[in-house]
C-alpha cells in the first residue's frame, strides 16, 4: 500500500476532523464530556483506522480497518444530526456532505481493494 497521506480519503477525513473541532468549539460546557467528546471521537476515528489499516500486513486487513472507518462516519452523521435537533448547529449541510463524500469514497476504496483480494 503506498502511504496513506496520499490517500484523499484519508485527506477528506483530516479536513472533516478540523470541521468537527471547529464545529463543537461553541458547544455548551456542559456537554463538553459527552455528545462532544462522542463527536470528535468519532470524526477522529475515521482518517485513523484510514491510517492504520493500510499500514496492516494484508489488503483484507485493510478493509477491515475501512470498514470500521465507514461505521465510524455514520456514527458521526447520527451524532450530527442529534446535535443539530439540540440546537448546538446552525448549519449542519455542510459537515452531513463531507460525510457522505467520504462514505462514498470509502465505499469505492473498499470495493476496489475487495477485487484484489478476490483476484480480479
Amino acid at each position: 500500500m503506498k502511504d496513506y497521506k496520499e490517500l484523499e480519503v484519508w485527506k477528506k477525513g483530516i479536513s472533516l476532523v478540523l470541521n468537527i473541532y471547529e464545529t463543537t468549539k461553541n458547544f455548551p460546557k456542559d456537554e463538553r464530556y459527552a455528545l462532544t467528546d462522542q463527536i470528535k471521537r468519532a470524526a477522529v476515528s475515521i482518517p485513523s483506522n484510514i491510517a492504520e489499516g493500510a499500514t496492516r500486513n494484508s489488503t483484507k486487513e485493510f478493509v477491515q480497518f475501512l470498514y470500521i472507518a465507514l461505521g465510524s462516519a455514520s456514527e458521526l452523521e447520527t451524532q450530527i444530526i442529534i446535535a443539530e435537533k439540540l440546537g448546538y448547529i446552525k448549519d449542519k449541510e455542510t459537515v452531513l456532505s463531507d460525510i457522505t463524500i467520504i462514505r462514498k469514497m470509502l465505499n469505492a476504496l473498499i470495493t476496489s481493494l475487495k477485487k484484489i483480494v478476490n483476484g480480479g
